[in-house]
């Protein structure tokens, strides 16, 4: 069995690398946090001339139809610089819409595509422990909603957004237009930088045509799930590089950090949980691609993300020393990423504890839990 990416997977992953490297040294992301922005501008601008703002989005909105696997290998490559764009929310967003939405939601994708417009998701999703905390009571045109939106990302810059709703019938995701008479804003900074805001909903009247169908719940969390582990797998791998490179360079008591039995048993150890999440990445997205079920796998990819994440980047932490703790050195960025990936992700307490759930409905043992899917193998 072949796990190697083909051709058109390594020319993606290779220019993805090569255009967000560029804008991801030391001394561009110094001059990125001294602008006050929450954006980089320069390299969203790249991101849609090359056409990775909608690689996964279907071909007949104008996107390039790719799948889970390339997005993985994009993100990726932000994850490991740091790259501050708003690229997978804004493609899995429109995606759900193509596929979970109303036609009249149909020219939001094509506007997506042409990057006109930006859209984002809410953050108080399936994949979070917390309530939805947006009351709808039903109209004869559509939805009145009462409530507040947290955090939401890209919400200081981004037109429309995916939101959870609590009508009668049950929780549906329901597409927001953030310009709509009613919803204050609140805007803010998030831990790694990335621009938020807090919504207030104030009787907003939405069309019921802006529902998305109740699948589309499962779908945006795993999708979430596999967008977010792919840049932290990003981000812990050059956070393991750099590293390494460090305590390499290091001398104490005459000879590098590196050759230290401690130091060596801590980096193998990073090493082991980064190719876990790696190849449970990887397994996921296969699952995604292949439309096969994929709620375990998912929350076993978020919960070692969130994981390696915060061991992998706390030990990095530690072996710096006192360069670890120092603002001006660059490695701080990284830990920052992880924890902000891990509170998007909801935790690792929370994700086991879902996922606790799901194998005590589903307590058959062994991988073959769904006999149906064999037929596809």
């Amino acid at each position: 069995m072949d796990f190697s990416l083909n051709d058109d997977q390594r020319a993606i992953a290779d220019m993805a690398t090569s255009l967000f490297s560029d804008s991801g040294s030391d001394e561009a992301l110094i001059a990125f946090d001294e602008s006050g922005k929450t954006t980089m501008d320069d390299l969203w601008q790249s991101c849609i001339e090359t056409g990775l703002h909608a690689l996964y989005l279907p071909e007949q909105f104008g996107g390039s139809e790719l799948g889970m696997t390339e997005l993985m290998l994009v993100l990726e490559a932000q994850g490991a610089a740091l790259g501050q764009v708003p690229l997978w929310r804004h493609q899995i967003a429109a995606a759900a819409i193509a596929k979970f939405g109303n036609e009249t939601l149909y020219p939001l994708v094509h506007s997506a595509a042409s990057a006109e417009l930006l859209l984002t998701l809410s953050q108080a999703d399936q994949s979070r422990a917390r309530d939805v905390t947006v009351k709808a009571d039903t109209t004869p045109d559509g939805y009145l909603l009462n409530g507040r939106v947290e955090g939401l990302p890209e919400g200081n810059s981004t037109n429309i957004a995916i939101i959870s709703i609590e009508t009668a019938d049950g929780i549906i995701p329901t597409v927001l237009d953030l310009s709509t008479t009613g919803i204050q804003k609140v805007e803010g900074v998030f831990t790694q930088g990335e621009g938020i805001a807090d919504l207030a909903l104030d009787n907003v009247i939405i069309p019921r045509t802006h529902a998305l169908s109740v699948e589309a719940l499962e779908w945006l969390e795993v999708h979430s799930i596999a967008a977010q582990a792919s840049i932290q797998l990003g981000v812990s791998s050059q956070q393991i590089k750099r590293t390494v490179e460090y305590i390499n360079e290091r001398v104490q008591f005459g000879r590098p950090i590196a050759q230290f039995q401690a130091v060596q048993m801590t980096m193998a150890d990073c090493h082991i949980a980064l190719e876990a999440l790696r190849s449970s990445l990887w397994h996921l997205c296969y699952r995604l691609d292949a439309g096969l079920p994929a709620q375990s796998e998912a929350l076993a990819v978020a919960w070692q993300a969130c994981e390696a994440g915060h061991s992998i980047g706390h030990k990095a932490q530690h072996v710096h020393g006192g360069f670890g703790v120092d603002i001006t050195y660059p490695i701080h960025r990284f830990l920052y990423w992880s924890r902000a990936l891990s509170l998007g992700l909801g935790g690792s307490r929370a994700v086991l504890e879902k996922l606790g759930d799901w194998l005590a409905i589903n307590d058959k043992l062994g991988w073959k839990y769904d006999l149906d899917e064999n037929t596809t193998v």
